[in-house]
């Protein structure tokens, strides 16, 4: 069992860590209660809706199961996604203590407790720091599926246009569980919120080769009416078909 979890917790570890930015894009340091959260920002029409991309758990562990020092995600995925998108307001939002470093970071932000309250508190001050009055489109990928859903379903002001996940986990109990692995038992859980949650306008993306977040566990949690299955698809590989059904979301 216990390398079992080590192999899940690893999957995003491998992979080129270089993504082009566009000049369109400027690079933010969000300043939260508790933690310091990096941003790359194009806000061009102060009335037009934002997409605020939220970054999944990066490289929470090594290749030999231990935690990192530095949970900055080497996977390209939601950075091209967020970077390709020409909507007139973009914002890649990163998790805490990932491409920054900051004094407040400690393991278990991206171990157990990385949907805790105070990870969800500084994800939802900048998410509302950013979408100030406007409506907001929230794109979750992998755990960030669950801090978006969990920043929605906590901060009622927050004008909620759609809510978007690829790959998402929405319920990582359902997803320890199913992988008969240790429970994250510092977090907070959006199944605690669901109905509220279901209540958001949404629409999700699953691999049908994700053995990480198999197509089963996003659709027992919302249903298959807004799930999208995607051939050849696993947690971090062959989404591309998905770029422009995403970056034309408006």
């Amino acid at each position: 069992m216990i390398k079992k979890f080590w192999l899940l917790v690893v999957f995003l570890v491998c992979g080129c860590n270089t993504v082009h930015i566009p000049e369109t894009f400027a690079y933010k340091e969000i300043k939260t209660e508790k933690f310091t959260l990096a941003s790359w920002q194009k806000i061009t029409n102060s009335a037009a809706p934002v997409k605020i991309y939220i970054e999944g758990d990066g490289a929470s562990f090594n290749g030999v199961g231990r935690p990192t020092s530095d949970p900055t995600p080497k996977g390209k995925l939601l950075r091209e996604i967020a970077f390709g998108d020409n909507s007139p307001n973009v914002v890649y939002l990163a998790r805490p203590c990932q491409f920054v470093a900051d004094n407040q970071c400690e393991q278990k932000y991206w171990t157990t407790a990385r949907f805790s309250a105070e990870v969800i508190a500084s994800e939802r001050e900048a998410v509302l720091d950013i979408a100030q009055e406007n409506d907001v489109i929230l794109i979750g990928f992998s755990g960030g599926a669950q801090v978006a859903g969990l920043v929605a379903v906590t901060a009622p002001e927050l004008h909620v246009k759609k809510m978007i996940t690829v790959a998402g986990n929405l319920d990582h109990k359902a997803w320890t569980e199913y992988h008969n692995v240790p429970a994250l038992s510092d977090s907070l859980n959006l199944a605690d919120y669901k109905e509220n949650y279901l209540a958001l306008p949404q629409e999700h993306f699953v691999g049908n080769n994700d053995t990480i977040i198999p197509p089963k566990l996003v659709e027992d949690f919302v249903g298959s009416d807004n799930v999208r299955e995607v051939p050849s698809a696993d947690h971090s590989k062959g989404w591309e078909r998905i770029y422009p059904l995403v970056q034309l979301e408006r």
